[in-house]
């Protein structure tokens, strides 16, 4: 994992500010961290000391998330400030990696707790309305999130599930010879994939990639595949130079 986002920055310009959109924030209404140095949530047990102990003193960006929820609320959202919340790891894990100087201001959104693919997809379409080639979203969950399945070995069978989701995932994303309308249903009925509910018994680690989706409309730029506790995995990259 850290080979694959060290290779992404090499690939993208500097951000001056970074979105994201965590697998670990579920809230009734879109909403969005607000204050000016949220403090980090450790929220995970049954780690090492040292894990939670980790910093990561981003600066946030109010005037940033102000226009978040603008653009949420204009594309018909009833976004909601936080001003006390912190970063939980779906931000500080993936950026202490990528860029570990913590000087680039962050802002968090959260999911929608009724976790529709398509409320995600349409989130993620009113972003657009930033309308700043500078400005990075982060999808932060994962392409395969079956959590008693990472701690066994794992049958052929399971393997084999692993990887049809993760074909089906790889060519709904990349292909271009796909319709964004066809594109588009792919992402909403994503539980009709192969396996698709072996790989997420839950849709909240899903549905981040559903919101940079409907950000860029297209198909990715770059894939990448990579194995996690032995199970295959993916991520990909949307330029889409705005």
């Amino acid at each position: 994992m850290v080979d694959c986002l060290n290779t992404i920055i090499t690939t993208i310009e500097q951000p001056s500010a970074i979105i994201v959109v965590s697998a670990h924030w579920e809230a009734p209404y879109p909403t969005i961290t607000s204050g000016s140095n949220p403090a980090l949530i450790y929220d995970y047990n049954g780690f090492p000391k040292e894990s939670y102990e980790i910093q990561y003193p981003c600066p946030g960006a109010p005037e940033l998330a102000n226009t978040i929820a603008e653009c949420l609320n204009q594309a018909g959202f009833s976004a909601h400030l936080n001003g006390t919340r912190g970063f939980d790891h779906g931000l500080f894990v993936p950026l202490k990696m990528m860029y570990p100087a913590a000087d680039i201001p962050c802002v968090q959104v959260s999911l929608i707790k009724s976790l529709d693919p398509a409320e995600h997809i349409q989130l993620g379409r009113a972003l657009q309305g930033l309308a700043d080639p500078s400005v990075l979203v982060i999808g932060s969950g994962f392409s395969f999130h079956n959590m008693q399945a990472f701690f066994r070995s794992g049958t052929n069978d399971e393997k084999a599930m692993n990887q049809a989701f993760e074909d089906w995932l790889l060519d709904t994303c990349s292909n271009p010879d796909l319709t964004e309308e066809d594109r588009h249903q792919r992402f909403i009925h994503w539980d009709s994939a192969p396996f698709a509910r072996y790989c997420h018994p839950r849709e909240e680690h899903l549905l981040p990639l559903h919101v940079c989706y409907g950000f860029a409309e297209s198909p990715c730029t770059k894939t990448y595949e990579l194995n996690i506790l032995n199970q295959r995995a993916s991520m990909y990259l949307w330029d889409t130079g705005s």
